[in-house]
Order: structure tokens, then sequence, then C-alpha cells
């Protein structure tokens, strides 16, 4: 608190709900507390909001009772760091941490839960403790953090609270603080014992009843050894029981107080007429710091143990400022070697990426104004790489936001560094970036929004799949294939997908498909066309074999699951689905075992059997068994293919394909992990998850 100053003469808080119809005790995810809203607790006596002392334009985030007449704050979460305006926000950020921000973009406060919560709800109880936890364990009375688990920056909501009265100054009262304690205005704790000494009354103490005062931590004897411990700044204690003579020097005004046993302090003082040496011989009552620059010294009597750890503390900081500025200076300069190096290695590329950076950056509160606060009703899809809602900005043109999770594993550079591919990834098949924001720990990519949600939606259901014929099906393998063929072939850096499925495949309002959720997608240069890794990603029945054993991957592990996709399509059914019991197969295996048997056409979708093209959908069939062949050599590119299917050319036979057995289609979408290591130059695109 010392680094901070703030003059706490008097205040009067007046909050308003401006967000909310009702008083609310508690925010989740979705919403956040501005300046100017607030939260109460459910029983009205506690509140939460920002505030500012009086004769101070500083903002806080505080809690007070409401029903002490006399204004009282209880807690406050930023008292080392002001907010110097009104742009004060308190929100749960994506790791589930409650987090204070500052035009929108600098963090003055967080909580430091090391649990991540599944669903993190902010609560004000009416015990008048704030406290994080988890909406899955309902009022069980577990919590990931509170207030009263972390005095930095509390007063203590049993007491030490702070008189905000705007009637009074309390360190005018003689004695407000009592023996050997020190009232200073500007702190939260008016009242503080000297060092050495500890509140004779702790529970009085806590109920900002000062008077009782403070006494020694340990005993004064008269010794030889025994010294002073000084204090700066001062208004005097009461000299009633105090000798004051004129013409003493400091030196010779401590030589007597240490020849008198009676001796508890000594400030020494010049003045025109000369020095003055004033000595206390009872407790010292009515001390005050002064803020305005002015005041004295004042030397109290102190055994020698308590010297000793006074000097201690201050060698050990002393010894420790040394080897943290030592080590700091030392990661500077490594620092600036490293970057001047890589500035010399890269040349211009730098400045280039910062010149091709020329999406819009989106304000944090726009966006937040454009969802409804990140709300739950906008909510369209969650993935491992963060949570997509819907949203509408001022000028009517409706988004959909992807709000990237902690868990990402992207800093701000990589982040800026994927906006700029992304940007560059320009095709009708391609879901479109419109904007990004980065602000304080939030990183949010803005696209167009999809307002038909994603494929699977209507393929793997009955009612759904109707409104798709033969025609629309036909017309969203093509787009899709379009769409990876300019990954793979016509993009700048040759991209490979790793994670196309149904779910990943949005509609727009006129059915075309665009392809999504790069977020494990992997990018080339030059002529190299595959990579291997050490750790495997993507969806389970939409891999390729030799990715799911090995971690190769390739042009043609995207050739596979397009192959899986569009399998799907034609038939209404899920991969890892069982369709012969009897065999234990999967979608795959089904479908090379009706081939065999000349019997593809049992293959198709009822939705759109009696009005397909049945050589077309047939030839898509033949096409698809030529996509999962087990070896990739095997399978077409996706130029070849997409010729495959616009011509009546024949086709070659398929290989049996490897992976033929089933599971359980309640585990179809399941995902593996999704950080890896690569021995490729790689790095992840984040896009919008398909719902």
């Amino acid at each position: 608190m010392d680094n901070i100053c703030f003059v706490f003469v008097g205040i009067h808080l007046l909050f308003s709900i401006i967000k909310f119809s009702t008083a609310i005790d508690a925010i989740t995810q979705t919403q956040f507390v501005s300046d100017g809203s607030s939260l109460t607790s459910k029983d009205g006596s506690f509140k939460l909001g920002f505030f500012s002392p009086a004769n101070s334009s500083y903002r806080f985030l505080g809690i007070w009772n409401r029903k002490i007449p006399l204004r009282t704050v209880s807690w406050v979460a930023n008292v080392h760091k002001p907010i110097n305006d009104s742009s004060g926000i308190l929100m749960i950020n994506s790791s589930g941490n409650a987090v204070i921000l500052s035009q929108n973009t600098t963090v003055v406060w967080y909580t430091s839960s090391s649990k991540q919560a599944v669903n993190p709800i902010l609560q004000l109880l009416d015990s008048g403790k704030l406290v994080l936890r988890d909406g899955k364990d309902g009022n069980s009375g577990i919590f990931l953090w509170q207030s009263f688990d972390h005095p930095i920056g509390t007063v203590g909501l049993s007491a030490r609270r702070v008189s905000l009265s705007a009637s009074e100054d309390a360190c005018d009262s003689y004695g407000h603080c009592g023996a050997y304690g020190v009232c200073t205005i500007s702190e939260l704790q008016v009242c503080k014992c000297l060092k050495g000494f500890k509140p004779i009354s702790p529970e009085t103490w806590e109920q900002a009843e000062y008077r009782q005062g403070c006494e020694r931590n340990k005993t004064l004897k008269c010794q030889n050894n025994n010294g002073f411990i000084k204090y700066v700044g001062l208004k005097l204690p009461d000299t009633k029981n105090a000798w004051v003579s004129q013409g003493m020097d400091m030196k010779e005004c401590k030589a007597k107080c240490l020849g008198n046993c009676s001796c508890i302090a000594f400030a020494s003082s010049d003045a025109k007429g000369g020095s003055t040496c004033t000595i206390w011989f009872s407790d010292l009552i009515d001390i005050r710091r002064l803020l305005n620059g002015g005041g004295q010294d004042l030397y109290v009597r102190m055994p020698a143990s308590e010297l000793e750890t006074h000097n201690g503390v201050k060698v050990k900081i002393a010894v420790i400022i040394i080897v943290v500025v030592s080590i700091v200076c030392g990661l500077l300069l490594s620092a600036y070697c490293i970057r001047r190096n890589r500035k010399m290695s890269k040349g211009q590329t730098n400045k280039g990426q910062e010149e091709d950076l020329e999406l819009p950056l989106f304000n944090l509160s726009t966006i937040a104004s454009a969802t409804d606060n990140f709300s739950f009703n906008n909510k369209l899809g969650q993935g491992g790489f963060g949570t997509v809602y819907r949203g509408a900005l001022m000028d009517g043109q409706e988004i959909a936001v992807k709000r990237l999770s902690e868990h990402s594993g992207q800093g701000s550079n990589e982040f800026k560094n994927e906006v700029i591919l992304i940007a560059k990834l320009q095709h009708r098949n391609l879901v479109r970036l419109l904007g990004y924001c980065i602000q304080g720990e939030e990183k949010l990519l803005i696209y167009e929004y999809m307002p038909n949600q994603s494929l699977d939606f209507y393929i793997f259901d009955q009612a759904h799949g109707k409104l798709l014929d033969w025609r629309k099906r036909f017309n969203i393998i093509l787009g899709v294939a379009r769409g990876l063929l300019y990954l793979h072939e016509d993009s700048r850096l040759r991209i490979i997908h790793r994670d196309l499925k149904a779910s990943n495949v949005l509609l727009d309002k006129d059915m075309n498909p665009k392809i999504s959720d790069f977020g494990m997608a992997r990018t080339f240069g030059g002529d190299q066309t595959e990579g291997v890794t050490r750790r495997v990603a993507g969806t389970l029945g939409y891999m390729a074999p030799e990715y799911a054993i090995d971690g190769q991957f390739s042009v043609k592990s995207d050739v596979f699951s397009f192959g899986i996709l569009m399998l799907e399509i034609v038939s209404g059914k899920k991969n890892r689905g069982l369709y012969r019991l009897d065999d234990n197969l999967n979608l795959v295996g089904y479908a090379w075992k009706l081939w065999e048997e000349e019997r593809s056409q049992e293959l198709i979708d009822e939705c759109f059997k009696d009005s397909c093209n049945l050589s077309e959908v047939l030839r898509c069939i033949h096409v698809t068994l030529l996509c999962v062949q087990q070896l990739p050599d095997d399978r077409p590119s996706m130029s070849t293919l997409i010729l495959m299917l616009g011509d009546e050319t024949n086709l070659p036979q398929p290989r049996k394909p490897s992976l033929l057995i089933g599971k359980h289609s309640s585990e179809a979408d399941s995902p593996s992990i999704k950080q890896e290591t690569s021995s490729t130059n790689e790095f992840s695109i984040s896009l919008l998850d398909g719902r």
C-alpha cells in the first residue's frame, strides 16, 4: 500500500446497474462488470463495484457494506494499480480466472487459480466474500479462489475497515490509534503499529477500534546494545510526558536517551534559535504521518533483537535486489543480442509482414457489444482452440467470433503471424476472415457468419437430411474439393488441413460449402508435400492410416479425409458406426463389402435415393474408394479427383482399404491430442470451428 497514496477524506459511492434490470450477485464467462455497474449479494448487504476515493480521480474495484450508514470499504482488488479513467472492466477470461482490464488492453489485477473450471462463476456472497467457483459444483462451498485468502489489496471483511466519511478526518481525533500506533489518512487501514509492536487487542483492532493501541513484541530492557528505528515525516507524539532541551544536537540527544533507562524515544530538530532535543519517557500517543512533505524524524528505542531483524531484512532485500537486477540485465542483454541477430538474418521480412497485416483491428468493447458480452445464447460451438459466438456489428453485419482459449498455445506474435497467413487465403470455399482483436489476454478472430450451420447438422439427421437433395450434396462435394485444391496447390503456401470433417464444413445462405477450423493445419513451402509429427492431432475416423499410426501427414492425408466425408454425404452415415454387426465393419468396410458384391446402390441415403442421378452417385462412391486406399501414392490428387468427378472417363479399380474395423458411433467425433511437436517448419492456424 506504500506504493499508492490516495486520500480517503470522504466519499459517497453511487453505483447504478446499467446492464441488468435487477441486481445480480454473480457473473459467468459471458458477462462482465463495467465501471457504473455492480454486483450485489443476494441478501443486499454487500456490493462490489468501481469507486474513487475523495480528492482522487483514480478508480478502484472494491466491496463495501450497504447497511452501514458510514460508507465502509472492506476489500479492494487493484489497490496497487489504480485505473485513471472509467474504462475498467471485471470479467472472467478464457482460462477461467477473474481479471480487471483498463482501456480494454491493460491487465491491472487478476486471480491466479491453478485449476480451470468447466463453468467458472464469480460471485459476491452474503458474507461479503468474493469467490470464484465452478458452476458444476453447485453451492458446495468449494472455491477456486476467494478474496479472504488474498490479503493483498484487502482491508479484511471482519474489519480492518476504512471509514470513508466525508464529515471528518479520523486522524484529527486525539489518540485515534492509541499508544505506539501511527495514523495515516491515505491508507485503507488508517492505523498501524510501529515496527516491533503489535495490537494489544487484535479483535477490537479488526473492528476498527484502535484506541487500545499497541504493545512491544519483545520487552525493552535497559542494555547497552539498545538502538533506534528512525521514522520520517511524522507529527511527533504528544509531549505531555516529554523532556525538551534547547542547545542539544542530534548526537548529544541520542546519548542522553541511551543513558536513561526510562527513555522511550527522542527527536532532534534544528531551529533558528539552535538545536532542540525532545525525549519521551512514557507511551507514544497521537502519532500521525503527514502527507505534504513536512513532519519531523522520530527515533524509537528498540531492543537489539528487533534491530537485527529490521536490519537483516534490509540486507536480504538489498541482496535480492542486486541479484535480480543482475539477472534481468543479463537476460535483457541476451534478448537484445538474439533480437539483433534475427533482424540481421531476416532482413526486411518482419517489415513485410507488418505491411501485409491489412485486416481491420477490432476493439474488444466493439466485439463484446456485438456478441452481447459473449452471451451463452449467442454461443455457436466450442472446440479445442476456443469458443465461437454469433454477433452483429453496429452496421448490422452478422459475424462469427472465435474467442481463442488460453490453451491454444499461442502468443501475440504467433497469433499475428497466423492472421497474416489467413488473410491471404481468399477462396469462395473457405470461410472469410473479417478482422481480429488482441487486447490484454484476449485473442479474437472475426469471420463472416454462416447462417446454415455445418454439414453434419443435415447429413446425419433424417429430418434435416431431406433439405439436401442430391444436386445440393453434389455441389457441396465439388465445393469442398475446390477448397482443398486451393490449399494444396493454388495458395501462396502449401497447406494441409489435417482435420477435414463434416462439422468443419459450414454452409452459407445458398448452401455453398466453406471449409473452416484450420486449428491443426500445417504449412509447407516450395515443393515440400509431407511431414512427420511425434504426436498425432485430428479426429478419429477421418485420419489416414499412415497418419494415425506413424504420424506421417501429407496432401494425401487430406485426400483420405475427403473420401470419408464424401462417403458420409452419400450414405448419411458416420464412418465410425457399426453397419455389419456380424463382420464388425465401419462405413468404409461396409462400402467396400457392397462394392465387391456390386451392391453399392444400397449405400445411398434414403433421403434422396429416389430422385438422384444414380450413375453420378455410384461414380462418387467409386472415387471415394480410390481416396481411402491404404497407400498414399495410390490415392488421387485433388486436381485429379475433381476431373474424375466431372467427366465420364473410366476410373481405375480401387485397392482394398486397410481401416475397416468399426467402433460405436458415439466415438465418431473423438479428437486426439492437439498439441504436438513436428519435424517440419510448421505452425498452427486457428480458424472457425464448425458447430
